[in-house]
């Protein structure tokens, strides 16, 4: 009798396809069955099998085309089916791409998998703008947060801990509650005049980078209509990007797509 198959749980990178590791590639190819979300490139999915089942699985806000828990069935039926499945997650799977969720699905049911990771957009996103996450002198500890947790939520974000306690945020899904993480950046003693930088569609030919000050960030966010996927970069590091502007019409200065 044939065993179950196997699950590789798979990050994809930030959104540049040739930022995915060469493990990562390697599974996509050999993979049967790909599920795979809504901010994957095109040009990866090429690299898929050629009789490999593709299945759209994405979220956007407010629009999901699969709920989790369809997803976690779809992965242990196609698994138990003795398939080679690859469960195709933008950045990293364990930052806030509920691969954890997924691989606990699996191990409940007995499923052999992998989780490889990809570069998060943190990294990803932050390299491509040129900003460090840390830099000697500026910054020593940087955090990654979820910005959408501001209102409501049972374990809201630590913005009072955050704003003291870390020298540089990165801040996923938080374009929707821009205007309240300044609000709580700035009741918890953030400096009003704390250089930020607004990256839109990081490490792809989309991107978009804008800086600010924490105190003006709503209103530069609203005024140039900065939409998801962005990061949020908070702290003194993105005064380095500046100092790198700089230069670069002396030197070649490659960041990404």
């Amino acid at each position: 009798m044939k065993g179950p198959g196997t699950v590789s749980i798979v990050g994809a990178g930030p959104g540049d396809p040739e930022l995915i590791t060469v493990k990562a590639m390697k599974r996509l190819r050999e993979a049967e069955v790909v599920l795979y979300d809504r901010l994957i490139s095109e040009e990866l999915l090429a690299y898929a099998g050629p009789c490999a089942e593709l299945i759209y699985c994405g979220k956007a806000p407010g629009r999901h085309a699969m709920p989790q828990e369809d997803i976690h069935r779809r992965l242990v039926g196609y698994a138990l089916e003795g398939k080679r499945v690859v469960r195709l997650k933008g950045g990293d799977p364990f930052v806030f791409g509920r691969g954890g969720e997924e691989a606990l699905a699996l191990a409940a049911a007995g499923i052999p998998y992998e989780v490889i990771p990809g570069i998060t957009s943190a990294l990803g996103a932050a390299a491509s703008a040129g900003v460090p996450l840390t830099h000697r002198g500026a910054a020593a500890s940087f955090a990654c947060v979820t910005g959408t947790r501001c209102h409501g939520d049972r374990q809201p974000v630590r913005w009072d801990l955050l704003a003291q306690g870390v020298d540089t945020l990165a801040i996923y899904m938080g374009v929707s509650q821009i205007a309240a993480i300044r609000s709580e950046l700035l009741r918890y003693g953030k400096p009003a005049q704390t250089p930020v930088a607004l990256i839109e569609s990081g490490t792809t030919r989309k991107q978009r980078t804008f800086t600010c000050t924490l105190d003006d960030m709503h209103k530069l966010a609203a005024a140039v209509k900065l939409s998801n996927p962005a990061l949020i970069l908070v702290g003194e590091v993105v005064r380095v990007r500046e100092q790198l502007q700089q230069f670069e019409h002396q030197v070649e200065v490659y960041y990404g797509s």
